[in-house]
């Protein structure tokens, strides 16, 4: 069957400077093996499918894949699949668009030129264990005197935060790849007198490329576990991606209720993929 595709490039501050998401439009019909198949087949870090809802309130459903798995949320296929979904013909019930998605249901809004999810609660917090920290620091191959603090942020995927004392230590990072996917480490640095409020560099396990050029989910963790320690304000921007050519940028937003994520999402690649 013929389905319609986009491949959309998410949280860039200039063309082709974001993280690449494929997205098929029309996946009524495609089990989870052949949604995986693609995935595998694309190499993206993430490939999403849209069908239709099946919770009260929601505008579609996606499913989300990696390489090797299904994601419950993932933040940059929620703005992508979103983006994809509207400029597709999609047309929201309400004043935002609500996805369904495996963490239930998640709104996004049009801000501006630029989407923005709200920030799904967290499933686990708190600092981390001498295990697992030691296996972030074997990841990040750092001297663990550069740690301030760590906590988990896990919202659908794993994260495991530290948090950098000097954003130049988190810059040199060269990352060997996490083993397990049940922990995906994350370095975090403050970036005081810069534009940006913090810096952030992301790692995830194989099958996927070691760093992530920009994360959705992982920002609004961080997003919240800056916050609840003080260490940003209520609307700030995070620059990601430069250590693997990429140009990210994620505005946060919090107005009290909700904490918005959001970034600017442009269409690349579109046409149809035979399935």
């Amino acid at each position: 069957m013929v389905r319609r595709f986009v491949q959309v490039d998410v949280f860039g501050s200039r063309p082709l400077g974001g993280n690449p998401l494929a997205v098929v439009v029309d996946a009524e019909g495609l089990d989870g093996a052949a949604m995986q198949e693609l995935a595998r087949w694309t190499g993206l870090s993430e490939t999403t499918f849209l069908l239709a809802p099946t919770a009260a309130g929601a505008d579609y459903r996606v499913r989300i894949f990696t390489p090797g798995g299904e994601l419950p949320f993932a933040g940059h296929p929620t703005l992508g699949s979103a983006y994809a979904w509207l400029t597709s013909g999609g047309v929201a019930r309400g004043g935002s668009v609500v996805q369904e998605c495996g963490a239930g249901l998640v709104e996004v809004r049009v801000d501006g030129d630029r989407l923005a999810f709200t920030a799904p609660p967290l499933t686990r917090t708190g600092p981390l264990d001498a295990a697992a920290l030691g296996r972030c620091l074997g990841c990040f191959g750092v001297d663990p005197a550069h740690v301030v603090a760590h906590a988990w942020g896990d919202n659908g995927p794993p994260w495991a935060m530290v948090l950098r004392d000097d954003p130049d230590v988190l810059r040199a990072i060269r990352p060997t790849a996490p083993s397990g996917r049940d922990l995906f480490p994350a370095a975090v640095a403050l970036t005081p007198g810069e534009p940006w409020a913090y810096e952030v560099r992301a790692f995830v396990p194989p099958p996927n490329p070691v760093e992530d050029p920009v994360t959705g989910s992982l920002n609004a963790a961080a997003a919240q576990w800056l916050r609840s320690r003080g260490d940003v304000s209520a609307a700030y921007v995070v620059r990601q991606g430069m250590q693997v050519g990429a140009a990210g940028e994620v505005h946060v937003t919090d107005t009290g209720d909700r904490l918005w994520v959001g970034g600017r999402v442009t269409t690349v690649v579109s046409g149809t993929v035979d399935l």
